[in-house]
């Protein structure tokens, strides 16, 4: 092969892998219950290398109509309205496709769980892990990109 293909497969390689770990973007995020949407979440990175996810729409199903507001939740969510809410907040690439140390809240709960994601290798789905204390000890959700 010569040296400009052997180039252009190591940069298309490259660039491939560059989008595959970038999480930004929109997000909609399915309940790990029901398998339904639950809501359309943008992450974005933050000044300090962590990622943010906010709620900017709520996906309304049949037979249940999602809350306006963070009633349950801890300060500063205290009755703050879901959309426009920060529920992912700290979360950093690890390495490879992982990302680590994140915090994730459930504003239909109140709670607030450590979390881990996972890209999969086409970037289009998000592995997500709540958890209290132990990894063990959590939920799984999985999010699809959506733009």
């Amino acid at each position: 092969m010569g040296k400009k293909l052997i180039s252009a497969l190591f940069l298309s390689t490259v660039s491939s892998f560059a989008f595959a770990i970038d999480i930004t973007g929109m997000w909609q995020s399915i309940d790990d219950k029901t398998g339904a949407p639950k809501a359309l979440v943008e992450i974005r990175k933050e000044a300090n290398g962590t990622y943010t996810g906010k709620i900017v729409k709520l996906t309304p199903r049949i037979g249940y109509t999602p809350k306006e507001k963070c009633i349950d939740c801890p300060a500063p969510y205290t009755d703050k309205p879901i959309v426009g809410l920060d529920v992912v907040t700290g979360l950093k690439y690890s390495e490879g496709l992982n990302y680590t140390n994140g915090r994730i809240l459930d504003p239909n709960t109140g709670k607030i769980y450590s979390m881990r994601a996972k890209l999969n290798a086409n970037g289009k789905r998000l592995h997500l892990r709540g958890y209290l204390g132990v990894s063990a000890l959590g939920r799984n959700q999985i999010w699809i990109r959506a733009d």
